[in-house]
């Protein structure tokens, strides 16, 4: 065992599972040409990650499960819509509305009847509808796919948590430009906030549902 595990099983932070609900939504965070484009400044090729997250999309369209995509989209000049985010990551002030960094990449399978939530900041629930929405829908668990883990999902299912969803994220549908933060982040995910579980688990789940 290492130092991690020791300090995570000390703390009673390991094998904590939550339980999913029978009411799941899906959410595919910022799945955006910014973001899928490797050249964009802070793109990166993430064909596989668009690959397993429209079979997961694919079967909630088949099974009716509620079905979001975001994107960060600013109206302001220079995003000064987004906070302080921006002066964090500057390439975020050329993601001004109808720009090619804020268009959903073309390859995602969105269906009409899919929502694409705007949103400003790394949390898909920070200034949007999205938790009122799920409440309106019955929705008690959210499966987090898309980018970057360290970023947008772990904000993503912090969030989910304190609004009191399921967080699930399958593990192979969630990616992140460096490697080294992508298996920390989940790490700590899975420790703190909600739940990493196999792709294939997660997909047998939908079809259940």
């Amino acid at each position: 065992m290492g130092d991690r595990e020791r300090v995570y099983e000390s703390a009673n932070m390991i094998g904590n599972d939550l339980a999913p609900g029978n009411s799941p939504a899906l959410i595919a965070v910022d799945l955006q040409n910014g973001e899928t484009d490797p050249e964009e400044p802070i793109g990166s090729d993430l064909s596989d990650l668009i690959e397993r997250t429209n079979a997961l999309v694919d079967v909630c369209h088949e099974n009716n499960v509620p079905v979001i995509f975001t994107r960060v989209v600013y109206d302001h000049p220079n995003a000064i819509d987004g906070g302080l985010w921006p002066k964090q990551i500057p390439a975020l002030a050329e993601w001004t509305r109808g720009m090619y960094p804020t268009k959903l990449d073309e390859r995602v399978h969105v269906h009409d009847d899919d929502h694409v939530l705007e949103k400003p900041h790394a949390s898909s629930f920070h200034g949007t509808e999205l938790a009122s929405m799920l409440t309106a829908m019955g929705v008690d668990t959210l499966v987090v796919t898309g980018c970057s883990t360290s970023g947008c999902i772990r904000a993503t299912v912090s969030d989910a948590s304190a609004h009191g969803f399921v967080p699930i994220v399958p593990e192979t549908c969630v990616a992140d430009r460096s490697e080294e933060q992508h298996d920390a982040h989940l790490w700590d995910i899975d420790a703190k906030f909600g739940d990493v579980v196999p792709t294939e688990d997660v997909k047998a789940y939908l079809e259940e549902v």
